[in-house]
């Protein structure tokens, strides 16, 4: 094995642990979301308007990662960058009010943005040297960091321990752990001759089509999470217990298909692999739509998270492999597939207000129809690298 090889592979493991910390902190956040809200005393209105400051706070700030990325190099860069973002998982517990909860959850939100953009574009990296799929088994790593940090926060519940220190004692050691993970990645610098890339920019248009498809399948993921528990107890009538499992059943699939998707990625190719992860997910919905009764609406969900878990690592892919700037081309997609995380929850609700919870899901049917018809746009080309170095030191 070449010294070259053992870097990229070293990389590769070193990466896979930076997103299970990007993971571990989104479900030590998420498990603790009460807590927060009885703190800054706010109703589950102004909730749900807070919870939408993430999304904008990475909407605005990811596009700063790629100038970050170029002037500091990919290893400090996500470096300084995971560090905030693991430190910035205090802020809300701390808010006592709804601007300051609000204010929390923008920088909460950007600074998870950027680290994400600089996490994946340097899994892009590792992915183009190694020549084989590793971007799905990336993002089960950060499905089972979640997993792990909702566990950890649900033994936190339990015990009565504020949120505050939670928190606190969270943050230290995932802030720790992501220092020195980030000494085994890849160290890449630009070109000398290259330019910063601007501040802020459009994605491209290939980042835009790519992301239309990203969004489908976050859509589809943000309408299961949130609503898939609603839906087995007021369409199907079951017990809360019953419909709590069919969301735990849908996170578990996808992060499943997560992990075992690079092997099926190398075989078959993004775009094959996406078409025939639409039909899955399609079925999926239309078995949540017909169902009779909640085991059926549960193997649907199952369905559902099966197809749409390798869409976005393979968004993320195909961006960084235009042959632009991979960051800037990342930072568009993910704003999309961010957006649609946020407006998805909503867009259900209203729908379900408006019709019935069952045409809320013929929706995201439809819209997994549309992975198998445009996943095209996901095959990937490989770009020119525009980084000059990978050493270790």
């Amino acid at each position: 094995m070449t010294n070259d090889t053992a870097l990229v592979k070293r990389s590769r493991y070193a990466v896979a642990a930076v997103f299970c910390v990007h993971g571990s902190v989104t479900g030590s956040f998420a498990t603790r979301v009460p807590w927060i809200q009885e703190h800054a005393g706010v109703s589950a209105g102004q909730l749900g308007l807070a919870l939408a400051f993430p999304a904008l706070g990475a909407a605005v700030m990811m596009p700063l990662a790629a100038r970050v990325s170029h002037r500091f190099g990919t290893r400090a860069a996500l470096r300084g960058l995971l560090a905030l973002w693991t430190l910035a998982l205090i802020l809300p517990s701390l808010a006592p009010g709804l601007l300051t909860l609000c204010a929390a959850l923008f920088v909460y939100g950007g600074t998870s943005g950027m680290a994400d953009v600089a996490m994946n574009a340097l899994g892009i990296e590792v992915e183009h040297r190694l020549k084989k799929s590793i971007m799905s088994g990336l993002h089960g790593m950060w499905s089972a960091g979640a997993l792990l940090g909702s566990a950890v926060g649900t033994v936190a519940a339990h015990a009565n321990v504020s949120a505050q220190v939670h928190h606190a004692v969270a943050a230290v050691v995932l802030t720790l752990i992501g220092a020195v993970l980030c000494h085994f990645v890849l160290n890449l610098h630009p070109e000398e001759d290259t330019e910063p890339p601007a501040r802020f920019a459009l994605p491209p248009k290939s980042a835009l089509l790519i992301g239309a498809v990203g969004f489908c399948a976050v859509f589809a993921e943000g309408a299961s999470l949130d609503w898939s528990a609603v839906y087995l107890r007021d369409v199907l009538d079951s017990s809360a217990g019953v419909a709590a499992g069919a969301t735990t059943g849908f996170a578990l699939t996808m992060a499943i298909a997560r992990l075992t998707g690079d092997a099926v990625v190398d075989r078959f190719g993004a775009v094959r692999t996406v078409r025939c992860s639409g039909v899955i997910a399609m079925l999926g919905g239309l078995l949540v739509v017909i169902a009779p009764h909640a085991i059926v609406a549960m193997i649907g969900f199952g369905l559902i998270g099966i197809g749409i878990a390798v869409v976005v690592p393979l968004a993320f892919a195909a961006a960084g492999h235009t042959g632009t700037n991979a960051s800037q081309a990342i930072a568009g997609v993910a704003t999309i597939t961010y957006a649609s995380g946020l407006v998805a929850p909503s867009i259900i609700g209203g729908i379900a207000q408006a019709s019935s919870l069952t045409t809320s899901f013929v929706v995201v049917t439809a819209l997994a129809a549309g992975l198998a018809i445009f996943a095209r746009v996901l095959a990937t080309r490989p770009a020119a690298t525009t980084t000059a170095e990978g050493r270790a030191g």
